[in-house]
């Protein structure tokens, strides 16, 4: 048994730094020490605001007092009885919260390879969650794809988008740093609605075909009508995004008649178990994530923007829900533990 601390959100904008007991592992369990953490914009934002509506899966699901976080890099320090291919001094990457210590069930935790640096290792849970959604949206070969939002997120949803063979990736945001950042890494056209025609700049690049598939990455409920909109007929639309609310779509005009296919690609879709028909679990997933940073085909350093102790968390929660900062200047937020 050791002492550290963790962060607690105990009321909606309400964040402390509490210190307690984390217990020995139990059977099948590991206790890791923390090395970093990501900071999951969008849902972690929406979670410590309280801005989602009353009633909503958000209100059930997610009751304060909460431990936030979920993207967590660590070095196992003790191993429960039964626990088997891990070991002390391993470095795994988990759903662990912000926490100098978290304990979690051997299934739930992912071995790091060399090569693969702490901060890497921390978008593991992002990577997977994005891997899902790009293979549920089964994009072809020579498919256009276009992704409405580049957090961290939609710029990953590029990336595997293209590794897929989707032709053109096309990344839309109102952040020209985003958009900059995008292209780098292999979009080959972004757009700003602020200055461009969007759904004009679509049918150019796709030669008047319009996108076979859009991912919907804001979690802005009024994007999603104009995103089913830029949708060609009987194309995908995919909610990669957590959705703050409801929208208003005319299923009519904007579903039924142009046969457009609607998906959600939430984490939990993962398929529990690997089969030779789906074996695409969030182990399968990470591990295949890691396989790729270190081939060189993906790149998620570049994400990182800004880089903070990890018990300043709550002020940056509260940095990042000013209304008067510049939100779209973050993208991979990195937590360090001393």
């Amino acid at each position: 048994m050791v002492r550290g601390r963790k962060a607690v959100v105990k009321a909606p904008r309400e964040l402390v730094i509490v210190e307690e007991e984390f217990p020995s592992p139990g059977r099948g369990e590991v206790l890791i020490k923390t090395k970093a953490t990501l900071i999951s914009i969008g849902t972690e934002l929406t979670k410590f605001s309280g801005d989602f509506p009353r009633g909503s899966h958000w209100d059930e699901v997610f009751r304060y007092p909460y431990s936030p976080g979920y993207s967590n890099c660590g070095e196992i320090i003790e191993v429960g009885e039964g626990v088997e291919g891990l070991e002390v001094g391993d470095r795994v990457a988990s759903l662990g919260p912000h926490a100098e210590y978290v304990l979690m069930r051997e299934g739930e935790v992912y071995s790091v390879p060399d090569g693969v640096s702490d901060e890497e290792a921390t978008f593991a849970t992002l990577a997977a969650t994005v891997m899902n959604g790009v293979r549920l949206a089964d994009v072809k070969l020579g498919e256009s794809v276009v992704v409405l939002g580049l957090g961290i997120l939609g710029q990953l949803a590029c990336q595997f988008s293209g590794l897929c063979g989707g032709f053109p990736v096309i990344g839309v945001d109102m952040s020209e740093k985003r958009l900059k950042l995008a292209e780098e890494l292999g979009a080959a056209l972004v757009l700003n609605p602020r200055r461009q025609d969007v759904r004009k700049e679509i049918e150019r690049a796709t030669k008047g075909r319009g996108a076979d598939v859009v991912f919907e990455v804001t979690g802005n409920p009024e994007v999603i009508p104009w995103g089913l909109r830029l949708t060609k007929r009987q194309g995908r639309f995919i909610v990669l995004s957590s959705p703050r609310g409801p929208s208003t779509v005319d299923f009519h005009d904007e579903v039924n008649w142009p046969s457009r296919i609607i998906i959600g690609t939430h984490f939990t879709s993962h398929p529990s178990y690997e089969t030779p028909y789906n074996p695409w679990t969030v182990k399968r997933n990470i591990e295949l994530f890691f396989d790729l940073i270190l081939a060189g085909k993906v790149d998620v350093k570049k994400l990182i923007t800004h880089r903070y102790p990890w018990t300043e968390l709550g002020e940056v929660y509260r940095r990042l829900l000013d209304p008067l900062g510049d939100r779209l200047q973050y993208l991979g937020i990195i937590l360090t533990y001393g």
